[in-house]
């Protein structure tokens, strides 16, 4: 007798929509936008890390463990720590010590998280006036500084407390940074207005 053919489902891949719309529009606007030649040309995100550094607070381990379910639970990822790699006297650091966590992001949930730190988490920051347009490095990266993580929807006030800063990097492949600067501002990245001089 013959055995029966099992029907399987065809399997989607999931794509945020941030990731779809770099794919599917923003990477060709681009590469108009900026006169390239190419699609490989074009500017785009590699990955993005999210770090603490718990300074004196290295050693409270109530801090620490703050820390540690922020960044797992507004990333979706199991941080890993950071650890010194030089002692220094004056600080009480040896070699090898924690001083702090990292998550990095890459494919869907680095668009999701960059969708939602945008959309959601920006916006709610207190006297918002759009982020600086001096923190990107000579390759393009560009750093977004959080002073708490009370921004963060998905955290509850009993999960802030204590307060800790963060510090969101975002690696960038462009060919310069005013490449960089013009993918981020199509994903959306709200930088502040530059105030225009009278003369």
């Amino acid at each position: 007798m013959p055995s029966a053919k099992v029907q399987t489902k065809p399997t989607t891949i999931y794509r945020p929509r941030l990731q779809s719309l770099y794919m599917d529009k923003i990477r060709y606007d681009l590469m108009r936008q900026l006169n390239l030649d190419n699609i490989n040309q074009v500017p785009r995100l590699e990955k993005v890390v999210i770090n603490t550094g718990l300074g004196n607070a290295k050693d409270d381990n109530k801090i620490m463990q703050t820390a540690n379910n922020t960044l797992r639970k507004v990333t979706g990822q199991q941080p890993v720590p950071t650890t010194a790699k030089k002692s220094i006297a004056t600080f009480k650091l040896r070699e090898g010590n924690k001083i702090g966590l990292k998550v990095t992001l890459r494919g869907a949930k680095m668009y999701e998280f960059t969708d939602r730190l945008i959309s959601i988490v920006l916006p709610r920051l207190r006297d918002f006036h759009g982020v600086k347009t001096i923190s990107f490095d000579k390759q393009g990266n560009y750093a977004l500084g959080l002073t708490d993580q009370t921004v963060f929807p998905e955290l509850s006030f009993e999960e802030t407390n204590p307060a800790h800063g963060m510090q969101v990097i975002f690696v960038i492949k462009a060919e310069a940074i005013e490449h960089a600067r013009a993918l981020l501002t199509q994903l959306g990245m709200p930088f502040e207005k530059e105030k225009k001089t009278n003369g």
